[in-house]
């Protein structure tokens, strides 16, 4: 990888003689900077299938809760409606999944 540095940086005024830390001082620490960041060894980003297998085995998935299939049961009989009415035109002009999906769930855990 090539680093060109501008040979003037604009903005930067000479410093008085005796003093340091001037343009050509800060173009080496920022070369030295650069060259360190490219030497230093990078972490491996996408873990290796072996990583990825032990992961899933470590972890096994906890079982649904009652209310969590009760919702997903009430979610199933929604959408069959909700492609029922839309199919047949009985939806309301506007009206989205979302609301339509807070209607229904409401209706439903009612009616429980």
């Amino acid at each position: 990888m090539l680093v060109i540095l501008p040979h003037k940086v604009v903005g930067l005024r000479p410093h008085p003689k005796g003093k340091q830390g001037g343009a050509m001082t800060k173009t080496i620490f920022a070369v030295l900077v650069v060259a360190g960041l490219m030497a230093a060894p990078l972490p491996q980003l996408v873990p290796t299938a072996a990583a990825q297998a032990e992961k899933k085995a470590a972890k096994p998935k906890k079982p649904p809760t009652a209310g969590m299939l009760a919702m997903r049961e009430r979610q199933k009989k929604c959408g069959a409606e909700w492609k029922a009415d839309k199919a047949a035109g009985k939806i309301e002009k506007g009206m989205k999944w979302p609301k339509y999906w807070s209607a229904c769930n409401k209706r439903l855990k009612g009616a429980s």
